[in-house]
C-alpha cells in the first residue's frame, strides 16, 4: 500500500480540521482529493508528507509510519504544496541543483536536464525564479517534487496559475507519472480531475463524504439520474411529468423548422424505468423519438451535492 491513512485526526483548539478519516491509495492510482476551502485537504496532505503532526490516528507511506520515521517517508515522497515556497534569487538550474544535493542524487546534471524537459521548463531555465510567471514557478515546484524519482506524489493544486495550454501539458506529465507512481492531488479545477482520475475522494468539514471510482459516483444515488429525450413533435410537458419516478421536467428546446420538435431534460429516481415509460408513451401517442439517453452527472454537480 503506497498511502494509508487510519482514523486521522487533527484538532486546532476546539475545531476538528480532520475528523477520523481513513483511506488507502495503491501504486499506479491517480486519485483526486477534493473539497471546498477549509475542508481539510491541505491539512491531510501535510500530515501524510510529515510537514504537520496529527492529533490522532496514523499515516503510512510505502509501509512506513510517517510519525515514527518522517525522514524515510520524505525520501519516498515528491510534494508540491499549495503555497509553492521557492528561492526567488536563485536561478532555475541552481535551485534544482540544490534540491539534488538535499536528496544526495548522483548524476545530478543529467537528472536536472531530464526533469526540466519533463515539466517544460527549458525555455525559462536560464532565468532567476523570481523572474518567472506564476505558471512557470509552479513548474519549478513540480520539477523539484519529481527530481528524486519518488514512489509517491502529493500535489496540492498542481495546475494553479497555469494557462489552458500549460494545464494540458502538466496534465500529461501527471498522467505519465501515474503509470508507475502513486499520485494524490487536489484541485479546484474539476474538469482536470475528470480528465486525469478514475477515483476521487471528497472531504467536507473534515470528514470524507465520498470515496469511489468517478464512474460509480456519477451513477450513484437516486437523485443523481437524468434523461434527455428529443421528440420529432412538440409534445405536452405534463405527459412526462406524470410518469412514475419523475421528479422534474425541463423543456430545453421547442422549435419549428421543417416540423415541430421538442427536447426535455428529465430528473428521475430510476432512469431505466422512466425510459421504458417514455417508449410506451411514444407508442400510445404515436410520437417519434429522435433520441433518448441517460445523462451522467458531472463531477461539479456531484461535488456541489455532497458539500452544500
Amino acid at each position: 500500500m503506497s498511502i494509508e491513512v487510519k482514523n486521522l485526526l487533527k484538532v486546532y483548539g476546539e475545531q476538528k480540521a480532520v475528523n477520523n478519516i481513513s483511506f488507502k491509495v495503491e501504486k499506479g492510482e491517480i486519485v483526486g482529493f477534493l473539497g471546498p476551502n477549509g475542508a481539510g485537504k491541505s491539512t491531510t496532505m501535510k500530515i501524510i508528507t510529515g510537514y504537520l503532526e496529527q492529533s490522532g490516528g496514523s499515516a503510512w507511506v510505502c509501509g512506513t509510519n510517517v510519525s515514527k520515521d518522517p525522514l524515510a517517508t520524505k525520501k519516498k515522497i515528491g510534494y508540491l504544496p499549495e503555497l509553492n515556497a521557492l528561492y526567488y534569487d536563485m536561478f532555475v538550474r541552481e535551485y534544482l541543483s540544490f534540491v539534488t544535493e538535499v536528496h544526495q542524487i548522483k548524476n545530478s546534471k543529467l537528472k536536472i536536464e531530464e526533469v526540466i524537459n519533463t515539466v517544460g521548463l527549458k525555455s525559462e531555465s536560464k532565468k532567476k525564479i523570481g523572474q518567472l510567471s506564476k505558471g512557470y514557478k509552479q513548474r519549478v515546484g513540480l520539477a523539484a517534487a519529481l527530481i528524486h524519482d519518488p514512489e509517491v506524489l502529493i500535489l496540492d493544486e498542481p495546475t494553479s496559475g497555469l494557462d489552458p495550454n500549460q494545464i494540458i501539458e502538466i496534465r500529461e506529465v501527471i498522467k505519465s507519472q501515474g503509470k508507475n507512481k502513486t499520485v494524490l492531488f487536489s484541485s479546484h479545477i474539476l474538469q482536470e480531475v475528470e480528465a486525469m482520475c478514475d477515483r476521487v475522494i471528497i472531504i467536507n468539514k473534515g470528514e470524507i463524504v465520498a470515496d469511489d471510482k468517478l464512474s460509480n459516483l456519477q451513477k450513484a444515488g437516486d437523485k443523481q439520474q437524468s434523461i434527455t429525450v428529443e421528440f420529432k413533435e412538440a409534445i405536452q410537458k405534463d405527459w412526462l411529468e406524470k410518469l412514475n419516478g419523475v421528479s422534474s421536467v425541463k423543456n430545453i428546446l421547442q422549435k419549428e423548422s421543417s416540423g415541430q420538435s421538442s427536447i426535455f431534460s428529465i430528473q428521475c429516481s430510476n432512469a431505466e424505468l422512466v425510459k421504458k415509460q417514455i417508449l410506451q408513451l411514444a407508442i400510445e401517442k404515436n410520437l417519434n423519438i429522435v433520441s433518448l439517453q441517460s445523462a451522467e452527472q458531472s463531477l461539479e454537480e456531484i461535488f456541489r451535492t455532497l458539500t452544500t
